[in-house]
């Protein structure tokens, strides 16, 4: 076998697997959201948000921010910004497979690095992230190729390669600090080997130079800790494939194999699969952190383990005691399993597979709204939905929101006070309410439950649909809701507006009516309607006069 197919096979294979379908039919879900926003703001806008929120993924922004810049000057008409997002992970997974081919072959051999490669490219945990606009594939890769380097330390121990170890593994952490949790696998390794004293003084030294590198990140980080406040204890499924692939890589490690090298395959592959995600737990228990992501990388070292078994049972008949039938049967079990995962990979390129669909949440809204609605969003944090298609809630107005997400450097922006969101509330005829969808936990704070009380109190349902991680609700006044109950955006005729005049208007004055038009403005009773003032007399930050909207549809952004 040539040793170029052993890398370029399995990195080719990762490469079809990590295009096909990588447009997941152009949904994006919320975290792959908050990379988009925080990848277009400007370095020097960037920065300041950094000093406030997610600060652990800021060099993932920074990377993505100089992709973005030739990315949308070149690519971006042709292929959108859903491949965008995502083709810098499907680079980084081809590469950890080639890496993990390699590892296969410094181990044990070319056919083991060969299986190895494949076993990797076939995990669908490996093809999810590998679609996924965030940072877990590229550390995953740099993981990959920092433990290649450091088995050729421990074999030839150069100045060279310590430092090129050092360098991956202080990349890694920078990317993600979770990536520390390696060490303590490679640490098992050098250990386990039972490797000279020098090996042993290098790696320590190499390991304490990328903690202290990575120390003023973690420590800074420690004050954006409310990130993950969210995270309660570990997701079943996620728990259950850990464990499918702890069992399996367990008993591929007890197949006879003859490594090659002071670092053997067990000595490395068992801690690698294990120690990670059992230290994270371990974690878990005294502040929940645990997400199958943040240690993504222990799959290498099953797919290692996984590739040696293979090449073991899948020798050529004849070599050490191996018939044709039985290296028949065992191949087309192989075969049969993974076919077992086609569905599960069919799936996972599907909106359906993530947690929302911001995309479809954007066209929802629009297709509901009608210009010069009021805008909610319960909770406030999914204000990210408007991240990736501002122009679908262009005309609509924010009735929260203080400062947005770029002029506050946060993510979701800051809102007003309860009581001023009800006064704003209570000024808007009708209101779209982007949220979540039954059954989720509520947010106690005074914003949503000012929110969720006017809402219950003044207004009505006029319509509701969901949609993938979401529900769209248009509210309205009492009868306000008329025939169509917020079936889309109104018809213009004549300057007229639903057959009402399309008058200006202001917010800023004293006293208030309801019009027929149903918007408020200052000055006398309109056809029946009683004048009437908001309790805080006025918005404190009123908006400016203009034009009803509906005069002009799409003029206005939010």
């Amino acid at each position: 076998m040539a040793r170029g197919a052993v890398v370029l096979m399995p990195a080719g294979l990762m490469l079809l697997l990590g295009v096909w379908g990588i447009r997941r039919q152009d949904a994006i879900w919320r975290d792959e959201a908050v990379t988009y926003d925080m990848a277009h703001r400007s370095l020097a806008d960037l920065w300041p948000t950094l000093q406030h929120v997610d600060v652990v993924h800021g060099l993932y922004y920074v990377l993505m921010h100089v992709w973005f810049v030739g990315y949308d000057a070149t690519l971006r008409g042709a292929f959108g910004d859903a491949v965008g997002l995502r083709l810098p992970s499907v680079a980084a997974m081809t590469v950890a497979a080639a890496g993990v081919a390699l590892l296969g072959q410094r181990l044990v051999g070319r056919r083991a690095g060969l299986l190895a490669g494949f076993t990797f490219a076939l995990i669908p945990v490996v093809q999810q992230y590998a679609q996924e606009g965030r940072s877990y594939a590229t550390v995953c890769a740099l993981i990959v190729w920092a433990t290649y380097v450091l088995v050729l330390a421990a074999a030839r121990p150069r100045r060279g390669l310590w430092l090129g170890y050092t360098a991956l593994m202080l990349a890694a952490c920078l990317l993600h600090e979770f990536a520390a949790l390696a060490l303590p696998a490679h640490g098992a390794a050098v250990v386990l080997a039972r490797l000279p004293r020098r090996v042993l003084r290098s790696w320590l030294l190499a390991s304490a130079t990328v903690l202290a590198g990575l120390a003023p990140l973690a420590v800074f980080s420690t004050r954006q800790s409310a990130q993950i406040s969210w995270l309660m204890w570990p997701d079943p499924l996620q728990l259950l494939t850990f464990a499918v692939l702890a069992v399996l890589g367990i008993a591929c490690a007890r197949v006879r194999v003859r490594s090659r090298g002071p670092i053997g395959l067990r000595a490395l592959g068992v801690p690698l699969l294990l120690l990670p995600t059992l230290l994270l737990l371990l974690l878990s228990h005294v502040e929940p952190a645990y997400v199958d992501r943040y240690v993504l990388y222990y799959v290498v070292g099953f797919a290692l383990l996984a590739g040696a078994a293979l090449a073991r049972l899948l020798r050529s008949a004849g070599e050490r005691g191996q018939t044709r039938g039985r290296r028949l049967r065992r191949a087309l079990a192989v075969v049969l399993l993974a076919a077992a995962l086609l569905p599960v990979d069919v799936h996972l390129r599907s909106p359906d597979s993530r947690v929302d669909d911001v995309t479809a949440v954007a066209h929802a809204v629009r297709e509901v709204a009608e210009p010069g609605d009021g805008l909610l969003f319960m909770p406030s944090r999914r204000r990210v939905w408007r991240a990736t298609l501002p122009h679908d809630f262009r005309g609509l107005h924010d009735l929260a929101q203080a400062e947005s997400p770029l002029a506050s450097h946060t993510l979701y922006g800051t809102e007003r006070s309860g009581d001023v969101i009800r006064d704003r509330m209570l000024a808007a005829r009708r209101i779209v309410v982007a949220g979540d969808p039954d059954g989720q936990p509520a947010d106690d704070n005074d914003q949503e439950i000012a929110k969720r009380s006017t809402l219950r109190a003044a207004f009505q349902v006029c319509s509701s649909r969901e949609v993938r991680g979401a529900k769209i609700t248009v509210y309205g006044r009492p009868g306000a809701c008329g025939g169509g109950g917020g079936g889309g955006r109104r018809r213009e005729v004549g300057g007229r507006v639903g057959g009402a005049p399309a008058l200006r208007w202001a917010y800023g004055g004293p006293v208030w009516a309801w019009p027929v038009c149903g918007r408020p403005v200052c000055g006398q009773a309109v056809r029946g309607f009683p004048v009437r003032s908001l309790p805080s007399g006025r918005p404190p930050r009123p908006f400016p006069a203009r034009p009803f909207p509906g005069s002009s549809p799409r003029s206005h952004s939010p």
